[in-house]
């Protein structure tokens, strides 16, 4: 193996922030290189001045043994150093052959040549197991389908370094081994890959080495991934106050002994609900104080639920109540009554990430319903989303650009957000996709705390151990039906699993 990409002494500061603190980082051809940290550990700093976009403050970068600073992240992958971001940079609107080819596409004549752009991107798209037609508009396709298209547009750049940032936090299972089978081939052709994760049992599977930071500096270096185990990766990423357990959350005896309001009225009924080519004659309720999931496989009509509580999808015959009342025609009229979506892609749905966060956990309450009046009390907004960041553990000020914060923090800032309009039912769609072992602990308390409250909350994630710890329940989807529904005592990521698959064969809806 050769050293590929070297970072030494990197320095980062935003104000008064010391983002890295002399962070050193060495990629090696024909490896798998993971970085891990908690959120706001430094990780996204250092991936941008390595990808380019980003200029450090001291310390030297190195490709291939020589001094190198990258003008863009279009520059360094000119070079070969190739990124694919956990914040999507696809274009909506264009097809996913346009996207594939945003810079250098395939020429004819002097005219873009779409059949050549299609040949070359066929092998890609195979390897990566991504079956939609080319000429399908981006932002129709599902997230774990645009995760796979900016994976492709990296691959197609033949890299020799390639970064991939949380490449599976939104990935089904059956896509996430498509990927470690894509990774070991990448590796066998002698690309250094560095693998930035959430999941620490991804981790240590994948890579062959792993550097863990925290609050900008190293705590284990350049380590090989079989001389160290779970527990010494959360100590290194969180000190001593780290979770005896991975992946701990409230204790599920805690969350799991809330059953509810004996006697209350539904939060939430569906009764023989159906939506055309979505959902099929499906009925549940969920009471106050219930954490209810829903799981199924890409495209099952779980999700559909969640866009008929929100007004984005109207049911073709049935009935939707949301607290008594027919379920909204609108996504304004789902918040007025007492809704809040949690988006996981909190690019597209949740954020104004140029605005300062106190902005954004006021958008909604205030500046959507006007709660505050016709008049803009900035400094009583600032107070507000003070007292929202102390609650959610927010690093960062509310004066702060929203874009400056770590993507777990900034999905902590969508949940303030939405708790700001104090709703009584509350979805949740991958809360904690892209969140670290440590916030992500902290989200399951606050999701606890919020059904002990007397909020309905459904939640949907992509992470099975999720549910089954969360979860007084989980409704089950196949084919826009619900199939099953487990409770508590029998809740694990195997029963998931298996009800999600039971019986299933080809597409959905």
């Amino acid at each position: 193996m050769t050293e590929v990409l070297r970072a030494s002494g990197l320095v980062k500061r935003y104000g008064g922030v010391t983002a890295l603190a002399g962070t050193d980082l060495t990629l090696r051809s024909a490896e798998v290189h993971a970085l891990v940290g908690e959120n706001g550990a430094g990780k996204s700093t250092l991936v941008k001045i390595l990808s380019g976009v980003l200029r450090p403050d001291g310390g030297t970068v190195e490709l291939d043994g020589r001094p190198t600073s990258f003008a863009s992240a279009r520059d360094a992958a000119a070079h070969g150093v190739a990124i694919v971001s956990q914040e999507l940079s696809l274009f909506p609107d264009l097809t996913v052959l346009e996207n594939l080819f945003p810079h250098n596409a395939p020429l004819r004549g002097g005219l873009l040549s779409p059949g050549r752009m299609a040949q070359r991107a066929a092998p890609v798209l195979r390897e990566l197991g991504l079956t939609v037609p080319v000429r399908t508009k981006v932002g129709d396709l599902a997230l774990a389908d645009q995760q796979l298209v900016e994976i492709g547009r990296a691959l197609l750049q033949h890299p020799r370094a390639l970064i991939l940032d949380e490449p599976t936090s939104a990935l089904p299972r059956e896509s996430v081994r498509r990927l470690d089978a894509v990774l070991r081939r990448l590796v066998t052709r002698g690309i250094a890959v560095l693998y930035i994760s959430h999941f620490l049992e991804e981790v240590l599977r994948l890579a062959q080495r792993v550097t863990v930071l925290r609050d900008g500096r190293v705590t284990v270096s350049d380590a090989p991934t079989d001389s160290i185990d779970l527990d010494s990766l959360v100590t290194a990423m969180l000190g001593a106050a780290a979770p005896p357990v991975l992946g701990a959350a409230a204790p599920p005896a805690a969350v799991r002994t809330r059953t509810g309001r004996p006697g209350a009225a539904p939060a939430v009924s569906f009764d023989r609900v159906s939506v055309p080519d979505r959902l099929r004659e499906v009925s549940f309720a969920v009471a106050p104080g219930e954490i209810v999931g829903f799981a199924g496989l890409q495209g099952a009509g779980h999700l559909s639920v969640f866009d008929v509580l929100c007004g984005r999808a109207r049911p073709g015959s049935g009935v939707a109540r949301i607290n008594g009342r027919p379920a909204p025609r609108s996504f304004r009229h789902a918040i007025r009554a007492g809704v809040a979506l949690v988006s996981s892609d909190r690019k597209r749905y949740g954020l104004m990430l140029d605005k300062p966060v106190w902005q954004n956990t006021s958008a909604v309450s205030w500046l959507g319903l006007g709660r505050g009046g016709p008049w803009l009390h900035r400094a009583r907004l600032a107070d507000t989303a003070a007292a929202h960041g102390r609650r959610l553990r927010i690093r960062g000020h509310p004066g702060d650009l929203t874009n400056t914060l770590s993507g777990g923090n900034q999905q902590k800032v969508v949940l303030a957000k939405w708790l700001d309009t104090e709703p009584s039912v509350i979805v949740l769609d991958d809360p904690t996709r892209g969140i670290d072992v440590g916030a992500r602990a902290e989200m399951h308390t606050i999701i606890a705390d919020l059904a002990r409250d007397g909020r309905a909350v459904l939640i949907a994630s992509t992470d099975l151990i999720e549910l089954a710890e969360l979860c007084d329940r989980v409704v089950i989807f196949q084919h826009g039906r619900v199939t099953d529904e487990i409770p508590a005592d029998r809740l694990s990521e195997q029963t998931l699993s298996v009800a999600m698959n039971a019986g299933f064969a080809g597409t959905v809806e």
